[in-house]
Formats: structure tokens, sequence, C-alpha cells
């Protein structure tokens, strides 16, 4: 029996109906392929690719499997040239992971005071609605970037969410010569987290004697 005309033009309709969705899948797959490669680009700074994959397309506020920006990630493993390349591309300087944390952060956490000064150059905000880039820094105990974060204008008392301010983070961490830096810089030695606890009662819990001195030196009450 002969195939009816209108059989026929619904035959055709399904065959492009699927080959459709089949190339709108390989489309979706290649993107998602050249989002993991180009992440595994910057991760580990290679350059050329990082600038091959953005001429073809390639975000450069992508996203990591865990969230992290790809400024984020190229400041964490202190990838100074592929920072460059994706602030040339209009990446977000000022792009959050889930946690919050941003490109400045991150370096000042891990003490790369040169991509510290680049993202800021570029715009990169000392404030945060949760944790600073001081509060980072301080943390690490780099004091070059406290200094230089302090010089632009950083809020040296601004608080976490729960209170925890960078001379906190300094004496809980053990760092002696950022204490010394942040009281110089007239930081509030009397200030508490909304626990009640201060950076003279952590300088006790820590068992850091010296530091206790330091504080007290400087007005701090138990």
């Amino acid at each position: 029996m002969p195939i009816r005309p209108r059989t026929e033009r619904r035959r055709r309709v399904v065959r492009l109906f699927v080959a459709a969705l089949a190339a709108a899948s390989f489309a979706q797959a290649g993107a998602a392929s050249l989002d993991e490669d180009f992440m595994i680009a910057v991760a580990n700074d290679r350059v050329g690719q990082v600038k091959d994959m953005l001429a073809r397309g390639a975000d450069p506020n992508a996203v990591d499997a865990i969230g992290d920006p790809a400024l984020t990630v190229a400041a964490r493993a202190g990838n100074a040239n592929t920072v460059d390349v994706l602030l040339a591309a209009k990446a977000d300087v000022n792009a959050h992971n889930k946690f919050g944390d941003t490109a400045i952060m991150v370096a000042a956490l891990t003490g790369n005071l040169a991509i510290v000064r680049t993202l800021r150059a570029r715009g990169a905000s000392l404030e945060n609605a949760g944790w600073t880039a001081l509060i980072y820094a301080a943390t690490g105990g780099h004091d070059a970037i406290v200094g230089y974060l302090l010089g632009e204008g950083a809020n040296i008392n601004a608080p976490s969410p729960n209170g925890t301010t960078a001379l906190m983070m300094a004496v809980r961490e053990g760092k002696g010569s950022t204490v010394d830096l942040l009281i110089a810089k007239g930081a509030d030695v009397n200030r508490r987290n909304q626990n009640g606890a201060s950076a003279l009662e952590w300088a006790a819990r820590g068992n850091e004697k010296k530091m206790a001195e330091q504080l007290r030196r400087a007005g701090a009450k138990d």
C-alpha cells in the first residue's frame, strides 16, 4: 500500500524534530566540554590555551564544579598571567563563590600581593557582606597585604558575619607581627564577636602569653 502524503509529512516532521534535538544536545555537550577544559587551563595557568578558548566562546565568568569563578581559581593558584587574561576578557572582578569569597579575598589569604594589587586596580571591592580581604590577609599573617589593604582604605575593624575581626584572626592563628601591625594601625583591641569573645580571650585560649601582653599594653581589658 502506498504511503499517504499526510503520513509521509508526519514522518518527516518527526525526523526533523529528532535531528534538532540531537544537534541541541551535541551543542550543549560541546559547551560543557569547553567549560571544563577551560577551567582546567585556568587552574594550570595555560595562558595560550585560555586565550584560545576565550576566542572560541568560553565564558570568562565560568565556574568550576564547586562553584568557584574562573578568576577566583586563577587567583588562588597564583596564576597572575591568567588573571590578567581573564580581566582583559571582562571577567567580573567581584564575582563570588557560594561562600561569598572573591578573587581578591583568596589572593589575600594565599599571600599573593601582586595579584591583590592587580585585582584592586581593576575595581575589586575591599568590603564584603561576609568575610573581607583584610581578615583573610591577617589570617594568613601576610603583613605586606594587610598594610596595602589598609592603605587602600580597608576598614580595620570590619567584622565577619559572626563579629570576628582581622585582629582576632591574627591572634587565633598566632601571627604576632600581624597583631603588632594591626594594633599600630589602630585596631580596636576590645571589640568582641557575637559569642562575646575578644582578641585577648583568644590569646588566652591559645596560651599566647606574648600576644596577651601586647594586647594589654594596647589597652585590652580582661
